[in-house]
């Protein structure tokens, strides 16, 4: 009886982690090819009026770095540009800083809707009904390379329905946990996006240095109000048959937290959304990809990939199982994923310190799965903007 039960469990752990491996595979290899034209046939877009939107809640130490690093940027010729933060729900002088740094500022104050999805499509709703032809979105934690506003606007004029820059770890030197944050990132961010937009496909909205075309924002408003919000609306573009180009050549790098409390919340807020949103959405993608909607297969994959720690734990579980099959399964998914890490490595453009935090990757295994209850806690589908401690 017990043998039969664990092939049972080995089975069921078998299909939970197939999905992920597949996903990891392709885009993995995709990855690795050398890029192409994102925008084979798509028509020539005019782009007179580009607005720069930073969300800010009581972000009054780092709002002014932001502002200066986005007015730095090489503007695009003929193109006005605007940097417009939206102080939402602040209660300190984020507003005052990013007027005195030269910022246009809009003030929303909404006690009962707090949200960076509300937050965002107060801006955009605004900035459409001002004429501008496209949004960009930097955090306000960020700093952004100076090329950025060049690159996304040369995709913008070659058709592009949104965009999505390269976007990666600004403090990696912080400590050991920002390191690895870091090489999560270049896999996560870099090395995905780049298989993604290899095979021709949307390669995702990460929540920071992404853009909006005024088009795509009129097709597929902008009402996302979850914790990832990024993802979900990402999900409904996809959908909608739109795509968002890679900006390969462009960064925004963000300041993560080092450690304790703060990171330890941000990272469950973040997957708890993503697993509310996996369960919501996963139905809606498979039945789309049996009626022949071949865009929305790689959605649902990536989807269906958990997070790297969790993904881990259960191909070392299957790999224990007393089944040759599952072993062998369990220990080349387990070469994959480490392939994996590599390649984003090497693609993102990390040395030998990206490497060498890899030998801390089981202690932050152990600290993921520590997180777990709080993840399952933060699965809801609207939650309060809560300034991240760094």
């Amino acid at each position: 009886m017990f043998h039969w039960q664990l092939i049972v469990l080995s089975s069921i752990l078998v299909l939970l982690t197939l999905p992920g491996t597949i996903e990891l595979a392709m885009i993995t290899i995709a990855g690795m090819l050398p890029s192409r034209d994102p925008l084979p046939n798509a028509i020539a877009s005019t782009i007179g009026r580009l607005a720069i939107v930073i969300p800010a809640h009581n972000e009054a130490t780092s709002i002014v770095r932001c502002v200066r690093s986005v007015g730095a940027c090489m503007l695009p010729d003929s193109v006005e540009t605007e940097i417009v933060v939206v102080a939402d729900n602040c209660t300190d002088a984020t507003a005052d800083l990013a007027r005195g740094a030269n910022a246009r500022v809009l003030v929303r104050s909404d006690s009962a809707r707090r949200g960076k999805g509300f937050a965002l499509r107060f801006a955009f709703e605004t900035l459409l009904d001002e004429g501008f032809d496209a949004v960009v979105v930097v955090d306000a934690d960020s700093v952004v390379d100076s090329n950025l506003l060049l690159e996304v606007v040369r995709l913008f004029r070659m058709g592009a329905d949104g965009v999505q820059v390269r976007y990666v770890v600004l403090n990696p030197d912080d400590s050991t946990r920002t390191r690895l944050m870091n090489v999560a990132f270049m896999a996560f961010n870099v090395l995905r996006a780049r298989g993604r937009a290899r095979m021709n496909l949307s390669v995702g909205i990460f929540g920071n240095g992404f853009g909006l075309s005024r088009a795509t924002l009129k097709a597929v408003p902008y009402d996302s109000q979850s914790l990832v919000e990024d993802l979900e609306y990402h999900l409904r573009l996809v959908q909608a048959g739109k795509k968002i180009v890679f900006v390969d050549r462009a960064r925004v790098r963000a300041e993560m937290p080092t450690g304790g409390r703060g990171a330890s919340t941000q990272r469950a807020r973040w997957e708890g959304g993503r697993l509310r949103t996996a369960l919501e959405n996963l139905p809606r993608l498979l039945g789309g990809v049996i009626s022949g909607k071949s865009r929305l297969l790689e959605p649902m994959l990536e989807l269906l990939l958990l997070p790297l720690a969790f993904h881990i734990t259960l191909l070392g579980v299957i790999a224990l199982m007393p089944f040759v099959v599952a072993r062998i399964y369990a220990l080349l998914a387990l070469a994959l994923v480490a392939f994996h890490v590599v390649v984003g490595i090497l693609v993102g453009g990390g040395d030998w310190r990206d490497f060498s935090a890899l030998l801390s990757a089981p202690f932050y295994v152990a600290w993921k799965l520590a997180t777990l209850p709080k993840t399952v806690q933060s699965a809801r589908s609207v939650a309060p903007w809560v300034r991240t401690e760094r």
